[in-house]
């Protein structure tokens, strides 16, 4: 009997516990964990992360050809320390352009400076004179690489320390100087690619050649060795708000034209001005700086010269 009353006792007791957590559980005081009727997915179009930079050369985009286009797009703007902005210029998409070279044709080396006769391709005898001749009948010899390249203290457009952000120190400590003076007239800059190894020249024409062929990717892209950002001493630059970066609307602000009235103080150029296409092979480009110390550069402004007029080598199919 007594042991059919404990039965009993402890079966209800079993009984209410049973309805009473069900019911805490119903009203919210227990909290249940979540569960997954399926593992979860990665979001549409997106694939498994391989830790590759998807064949894209470091620090490069790959831009589509377009006018006055030559390498690569420029990075978004992410600048640091930003002075209290000047005039804001119209915002552009133009990607990062150095130069549209004409067609050469070249088929053939020569030693000494080239105008491109019968095809005829220089190879620059003294890569390291700062004041050197690079230009689409010019380049550099294969196997030179710059072996004082340095980070200059000036702001980019971008903050990562990579390859187009050095020049050689003589060209960097001369940019410091220059944007230094800029900001003493109330004229903040900011580079936007420097330094390119005739590496990355190389991966990037190829890749264009295997895109587009041969014959376009020459209306967009300069042959290796041929670009004067592989010399160390070649600059983009634009205002500090990054708006015109390698755009035609940074020739309509104010500090291009203090760099037009300044830069040969610092010993820069501007390696393409205008009016001078088909003398240097390339468009007018406001923002393409070119060290080549401050009395070559001087002499050049004083005369209104280009480096082809210099050197007495300007295109015989001018």
């Amino acid at each position: 009997m007594k042991k059919r009353r404990l039965l009993l006792v402890v079966g209800i007791v079993g009984l209410t516990v049973f309805i009473g957590f069900n019911f805490a559980k119903d009203i919210g005081w227990i909290e249940q964990s979540p569960t997954l009727s399926e593992p979860p997915k990665l979001a549409d179009g997106a694939k498994e992360s391989t830790g590759q930079q998807g064949g894209q050369v470091e620090g490069e985009e790959t831009p589509q050809p377009t006018e006055g286009n030559d390498e690569s797009n420029v990075d978004k703007p992410e600048i640091t320390d930003k002075p209290e902005s000047t005039d804001k210029p119209e915002s552009t998409d133009k990607p990062e352009s150095t130069d549209k070279p004409i067609n050469t044709g070249s088929t053939v080396e020569v030693v000494g400076i080239s105008k491109g006769e019968d095809g005829a391709m220089g190879v620059v005898a003294e890569p390291e004179n700062v004041a050197s001749l690079v230009n689409p009948f010019n380049k550099l010899p294969e196997d030179y690489n710059p072996t004082d390249l340095v980070y200059p203290d000036v702001r980019f457009i971008f903050s990562e320390k990579i390859e187009k952000r050095k020049m050689r120190q003589e060209a960097a400590e001369a940019l410091e100087k220059l944007f230094s003076g800029a900001e003493d007239a109330k004229i903040y800059l900011a580079g936007v690619s420097a330094y390119r190894s005739h590496e990355t020249q190389k991966k990037l024409f190829d890749r264009y050649v295997k895109r587009d062929g041969y014959e376009k990717a020459r209306t967009y892209s300069a042959l290796p060795g041929t670009s004067e950002h592989e010399t160390g001493l070649a600059v983009d630059v634009t205002s500090s708000d990054g708006k015109c970066a390698a755009a035609d609307c940074f020739g309509e602000t104010k500090e291009a034209d203090w760099l037009k009235m300044n830069a040969a103080t610092y010993g820069f150029i501007i390696r393409y001005p205008e009016g001078k296409d088909k003398i240097t092979g390339y468009q007018y480009e406001p923002w393409h700086l070119r060290y080549v110390g401050t009395s070559v550069a001087e002499e050049l402004v004083a005369n209104d010269q280009t480096l082809e007029e210099y050197y007495d080598a300007v295109p015989v199919n001018n």
